[in-house]
């Protein structure tokens, strides 16, 4: 029985992970070396590919970007990081976040906060706080960004209800945030 061709099997690699959906060149360069697929030849079959449109690594960093936040709700910062996971360029992802601007990121960052603050009405302020402000940052939002709109929801809640903001705390903690970052 004789070798198989290393470029029919670049070419199955390549369309096999295709078809269950996009994927960045280097993932595809990746599943290939996996595979054993000599390198000059992975990048000849790449290079095809994307010479026909079946690989375009732009087009795939807008539509993760769009998809990540749109769904799970990830910042820019936690974009990049998934980005540069997959295998795309800096100067590609860059023109991929410039969907999501200061904004449209704030924007999503409160809707996130009022969700789980939805969620957990029956904890004392400050562990509401503190989850929902780690969630933001697990979400790759700025501390700073996360605990002003953490704070602002709190306010708007407890004017809403008309109850004391500082919860069950004696010392009637204001909502500024200072506990997280001091009076700076």
């Amino acid at each position: 029985m004789s070798e198989p061709d290393p470029e029919a099997v670049a070419r199955a690699v390549a369309l096999r992970l295709l078809t269950r959906g996009p994927r960045s060149r280097s993932q595809l360069g990746a599943a290939m070396a996996r595979n054993d697929v000599p390198t000059d030849i992975a990048e000849t079959v790449l290079d095809r590919f994307t010479e026909v449109g079946l690989i375009d690594d732009a087009e795939y960093a807008r539509m993760l970007v769009r998809a990540r936040h749109e769904d799970r709700g990830l910042a820019r910062r936690a974009l990049v990081v998934e980005l540069r996971r997959k295998g795309i360029d800096d100067d590609v992802a860059a023109g991929a976040l410039e969907a999501v601007d200061d904004d449209l990121e704030a924007s999503t960052a409160r809707d996130l906060a009022r969700r789980r603050l939805a969620g957990n009405r029956g904890l004392g302020r400050e562990v509401r706080m503190r989850r929902v402000v780690a969630m933001l940052g697990r979400k790759g939002y700025s501390s700073g960004l996360a605990v002003q709109i953490v704070c602002e929801l709190l306010a708007q809640e407890a004017a809403a209800t008309g109850s004391d903001p500082a919860g069950d705390q004696d010392d009637r903690a204001d909502l500024s945030g200072r506990e997280f970052f001091g009076d700076d």
